[in-house]
């Protein structure tokens, strides 16, 4: 397979900017993978979509104002982008500078904060921050919501809402796990009261989901890592739903990510926590995902990979096309999509 396998055109202008107002006042297309269908709905419709038997399996990642700017010591402008906190006071990051800070140097950063370069780790720098307050406290106080690059434009203050779920728990992520962005307390309240059962994950997503695939040959990508875990809960959850032939609804890539790469450690899934790099593209066969609630994503990306991994490379792409034609609005503040798999996908 081939990275332009995965391309489809779109118009700038379909580039969600902002979020919809409420969180729940976005479309959603409905499609069938089994049948090749879509159809056109409202994310408020999604009660219509699922079962009281359901397990709707969240990532509680919350996202860290990762973004900071500011100045080496010798006088160049900096913008760092926290990919992941090591400790209290070290994290990895990505540097962009007109020439490449040195181990050693000082960087002088926005409120007040300093951080010195320990070294590099392949395209990431190890830096110190010089504070007795942690590296999440700091960014808390000084540091910028690291909007995705296609929204094009600064954050705002109301991005330290909007690009968070409301369920966001533990801190880590560089990026939202944008499914998860369109359900409010009050949604969440409904399908609670239809008996639908809830279950938690954390996969902290990294900057590197926006990595691009720069090999036609898509076998020869390699993922960025991210950390997950999965507790003793969830696996009994999800262990007992299978058992009862129940749906797994994952909610968002991030949540098939994680939960495929448990199974994938053997059958029936046990705690686990760690790092995966799991790369899911057509031919994989899931183990534990029944239907996905999920964004639209970017052309060639490798989270339309496992979209159209799910529900078939043709239908996937022919529901862009029609959500092109429809004016949806796309990516991490747009609209939703509701996917039922093609029939080749099981392979517990």
């Amino acid at each position: 397979m081939h990275t332009s396998d995965f391309h489809y055109d779109l118009p700038a202008e379909r580039i969600a900017r902002y979020p919809a107002d409420p969180r729940t006042a976005c479309r959603m297309l409905l499609l069938d993978g089994a049948r090749g269908e879509c159809r056109d709905l409202r994310f408020t419709d999604l009660a219509s979509l699922l079962k009281p038997s359901d397990l709707l399996v969240f990532n509680d990642t919350r996202v860290i104002p990762a973004r900071l700017f500011g100045a080496k010591d010798t006088g160049g402008r900096i913008e760092v982008l926290v990919e992941r906190v090591l400790d209290a006071h070290r994290a990895l990051a990505q540097v962009r500078a007109s020439k490449p800070p040195k181990p050693g140097g000082r960087l002088d950063l926005e409120g007040g904060v300093t951080a010195h370069v320990v070294g590099r780790q392949d395209e990431f720098y190890e830096l110190e921050f010089e504070s007795p307050q942690s590296v999440i406290e700091l960014l808390e106080r000084a540091g910028h919501m690291p909007l995705p690059p296609y929204i094009a434009r600064t954050d705002e203050p109301a991005d330290r809402e909007n690009y968070q779920t409301v369920f966001a728990r533990q801190p880590g992520a560089v990026a939202a796990p944008t499914a998860g962005l369109h359900f409010d307390d009050a949604m969440l309240e409904r399908l609670k009261a239809m008996g639908v059962e809830f279950g938690w994950l954390t996969l902290h997503v990294g900057a590197g989901t926006f990595q691009p695939v720069r090999s036609e040959n898509i076998e020869e990508h390699r993922m960025h890592a991210e950390r997950l875990t999965l507790d003793a809960t969830l696996c009994a959850q999800v262990n007992a739903a299978k058992a009862a032939g129940r749906r797994v609804v994952a909610v968002g890539t991030t949540a098939v990510r994680a939960l495929e790469a448990v199974a994938a450690r053997g059958w029936p899934l046990t705690p686990w926590e760690g790092e995966t790099d799991i790369f899911i593209y057509p031919g994989y066969r899931f183990r534990v995902v029944d239907a996905l609630l999920t964004n639209f994503h970017l052309p060639g990306s490798t989270l339309l990979m496992l979209v159209c991994a799910f529900g078939g490379t043709e239908a996937v792409l022919s529901a862009y096309r029609h959500a092109v034609a429809d004016k949806y609005r796309f990516y991490s503040y747009g609209d939703a999509m509701f996917v039922l798999p093609s029939p080749t996908v099981s392979g517990r």
